[in-house]
């Protein structure tokens, strides 16, 4: 019960940001900006605690671990949070939290192309893993491209989004930007690189804490020059006390902290199958607080969207969860849980769900 408590807890964190995300940028906020500052006080945040709990795991700081470093936030941290939260700011927090539960399927597409996944077409459990990554990009097509039925859960409806609607986005059948969705997918295709090079690099970095930090570290000084280069308007950097500080706080501090050391628990108690089958669960979170407080409105085809990527995803989990058995069955020598391919497909929650939001 404790690690199934624990997930809940990750799950309602990771929803709240990305409604924070959402209002943040409806708020006017340069998406740039804030995942620089974001970055950099996740760093401020981490790194005393790497010293606390992973002081005997510090790395050896030489030019090729900060090399390792930099690539990590770039393709972990920056890409990732740029491309969706300026994605967000077109689309919706349920569709980015549905494209969010597509991760572990892209990275499954990435390990087979990049033959770090075996496939065995001809097994069941082979079988399962196509067959579900198939029917999580058709449930995303079907997200994006079918509108139906409106659906509304509430008689009232609180709107915390200021900024008027796109009436013209809103006419149409198409309730979801194609460049939004596309941005979206970029930032998961990126932070699923990350995850591939986290089977590669990831001992290099000692323990997760410190894995995290060097990452924050080198992508909020990658964030903090694009967004210098982009806008060089100092009045976006100005902080008060408003919607864009606690966004900010709340990401460094709950989800690049407080997840961070919770998931790393649930991963090495329970291992990274068990942290991912409750990725759904924040999916549910968010279309039901978004619906609430953004007024989103749901529909036919994103309910239909949604069950559909849910299932791929499940698939795909039953099949690897099988495929791990088997593995263990017949080699002794073979940790269970501990297997590159198996990190590089279900780790995904593990040291950001708020890298990509």
């Amino acid at each position: 019960m404790k690690g199934i408590t624990a997930m809940v807890v990750v799950q309602i964190a990771t929803a709240g940001l990305n409604i924070l995300f959402k209002l943040v940028v409806e708020d006017g906020m340069e998406p740039r900006v804030l995942v620089a500052y974001r970055l950099f006080f996740a760093t401020l945040f981490m790194l005393p605690l790497s010293f606390i709990f992973q002081r005997k795991k510090r790395p050896e700081f030489t030019w090729s671990l900060f090399l390792l470093a930099f690539l990590s936030g770039l393709l972990g941290a920056v890409i990732p949070s740029i491309l969706t939260i300026t994605g967000l700011a077109l689309t919706s927090a349920t569709f980015t939290s549905a494209a969010a539960v597509l991760s572990p399927l892209i990275t499954f597409i990435l390990a087979a192309f990049l033959r770090m996944e075996s496939v065995r077409f001809g097994s069941s459990e082979g079988k399962a893993k196509v067959f579900g990554t198939l029917f999580g990009v058709g449930g995303a097509l079907v997200f994006i491209f079918y509108r139906g039925k409106d659906i509304h859960l509430w008689s009232t409806h609180v709107d915390l989004v200021k900024q008027p609607r796109d009436s013209s986005r809103d006419a149409t059948n198409h309730h979801i930007s194609i460049l939004g969705a596309l941005l979206i997918f970029g930032g998961n295709l990126s932070y699923s690189l990350w995850l591939l090079l986290q089977v590669k690099v990831s001992k290099r970095f000692g323990g997760p804490y410190w894995n995290a930090t060097l990452m924050n570290m080198m992508g909020s000084i990658v964030a903090v020059l694009v967004a210098l280069c982009w806008n060089i308007d100092l009045k976006e950097w100005k902080l008060g006390w408003n919607i864009r500080l606690l966004t900010i706080a709340y990401a460094a501090i709950v989800i690049s902290g407080m997840v961070v050391a919770v998931n790393a628990w649930c991963v090495e108690s329970r291992g990274p199958l068990f942290v991912s089958v409750f990725s759904p669960v924040g999916l549910v979170i968010v279309a039901l607080v978004g619906s609430f407080v953004l007024d989103e409105t749901l529909h036919i085809g994103s309910i239909i969207g949604t069950v559909v990527i849910v299932g791929g995803l499940y698939l795909v989990l039953w099949g690897k969860n099988k495929e791990m058995k088997i593995i263990t069955t017949t080699s002794d020598f073979i940790e269970p849980n501990k297997t590159s391919k198996d990190i590089t497909l279900n780790n995904l929650p593990t040291l950001s769900s708020a890298s990509v939001p």
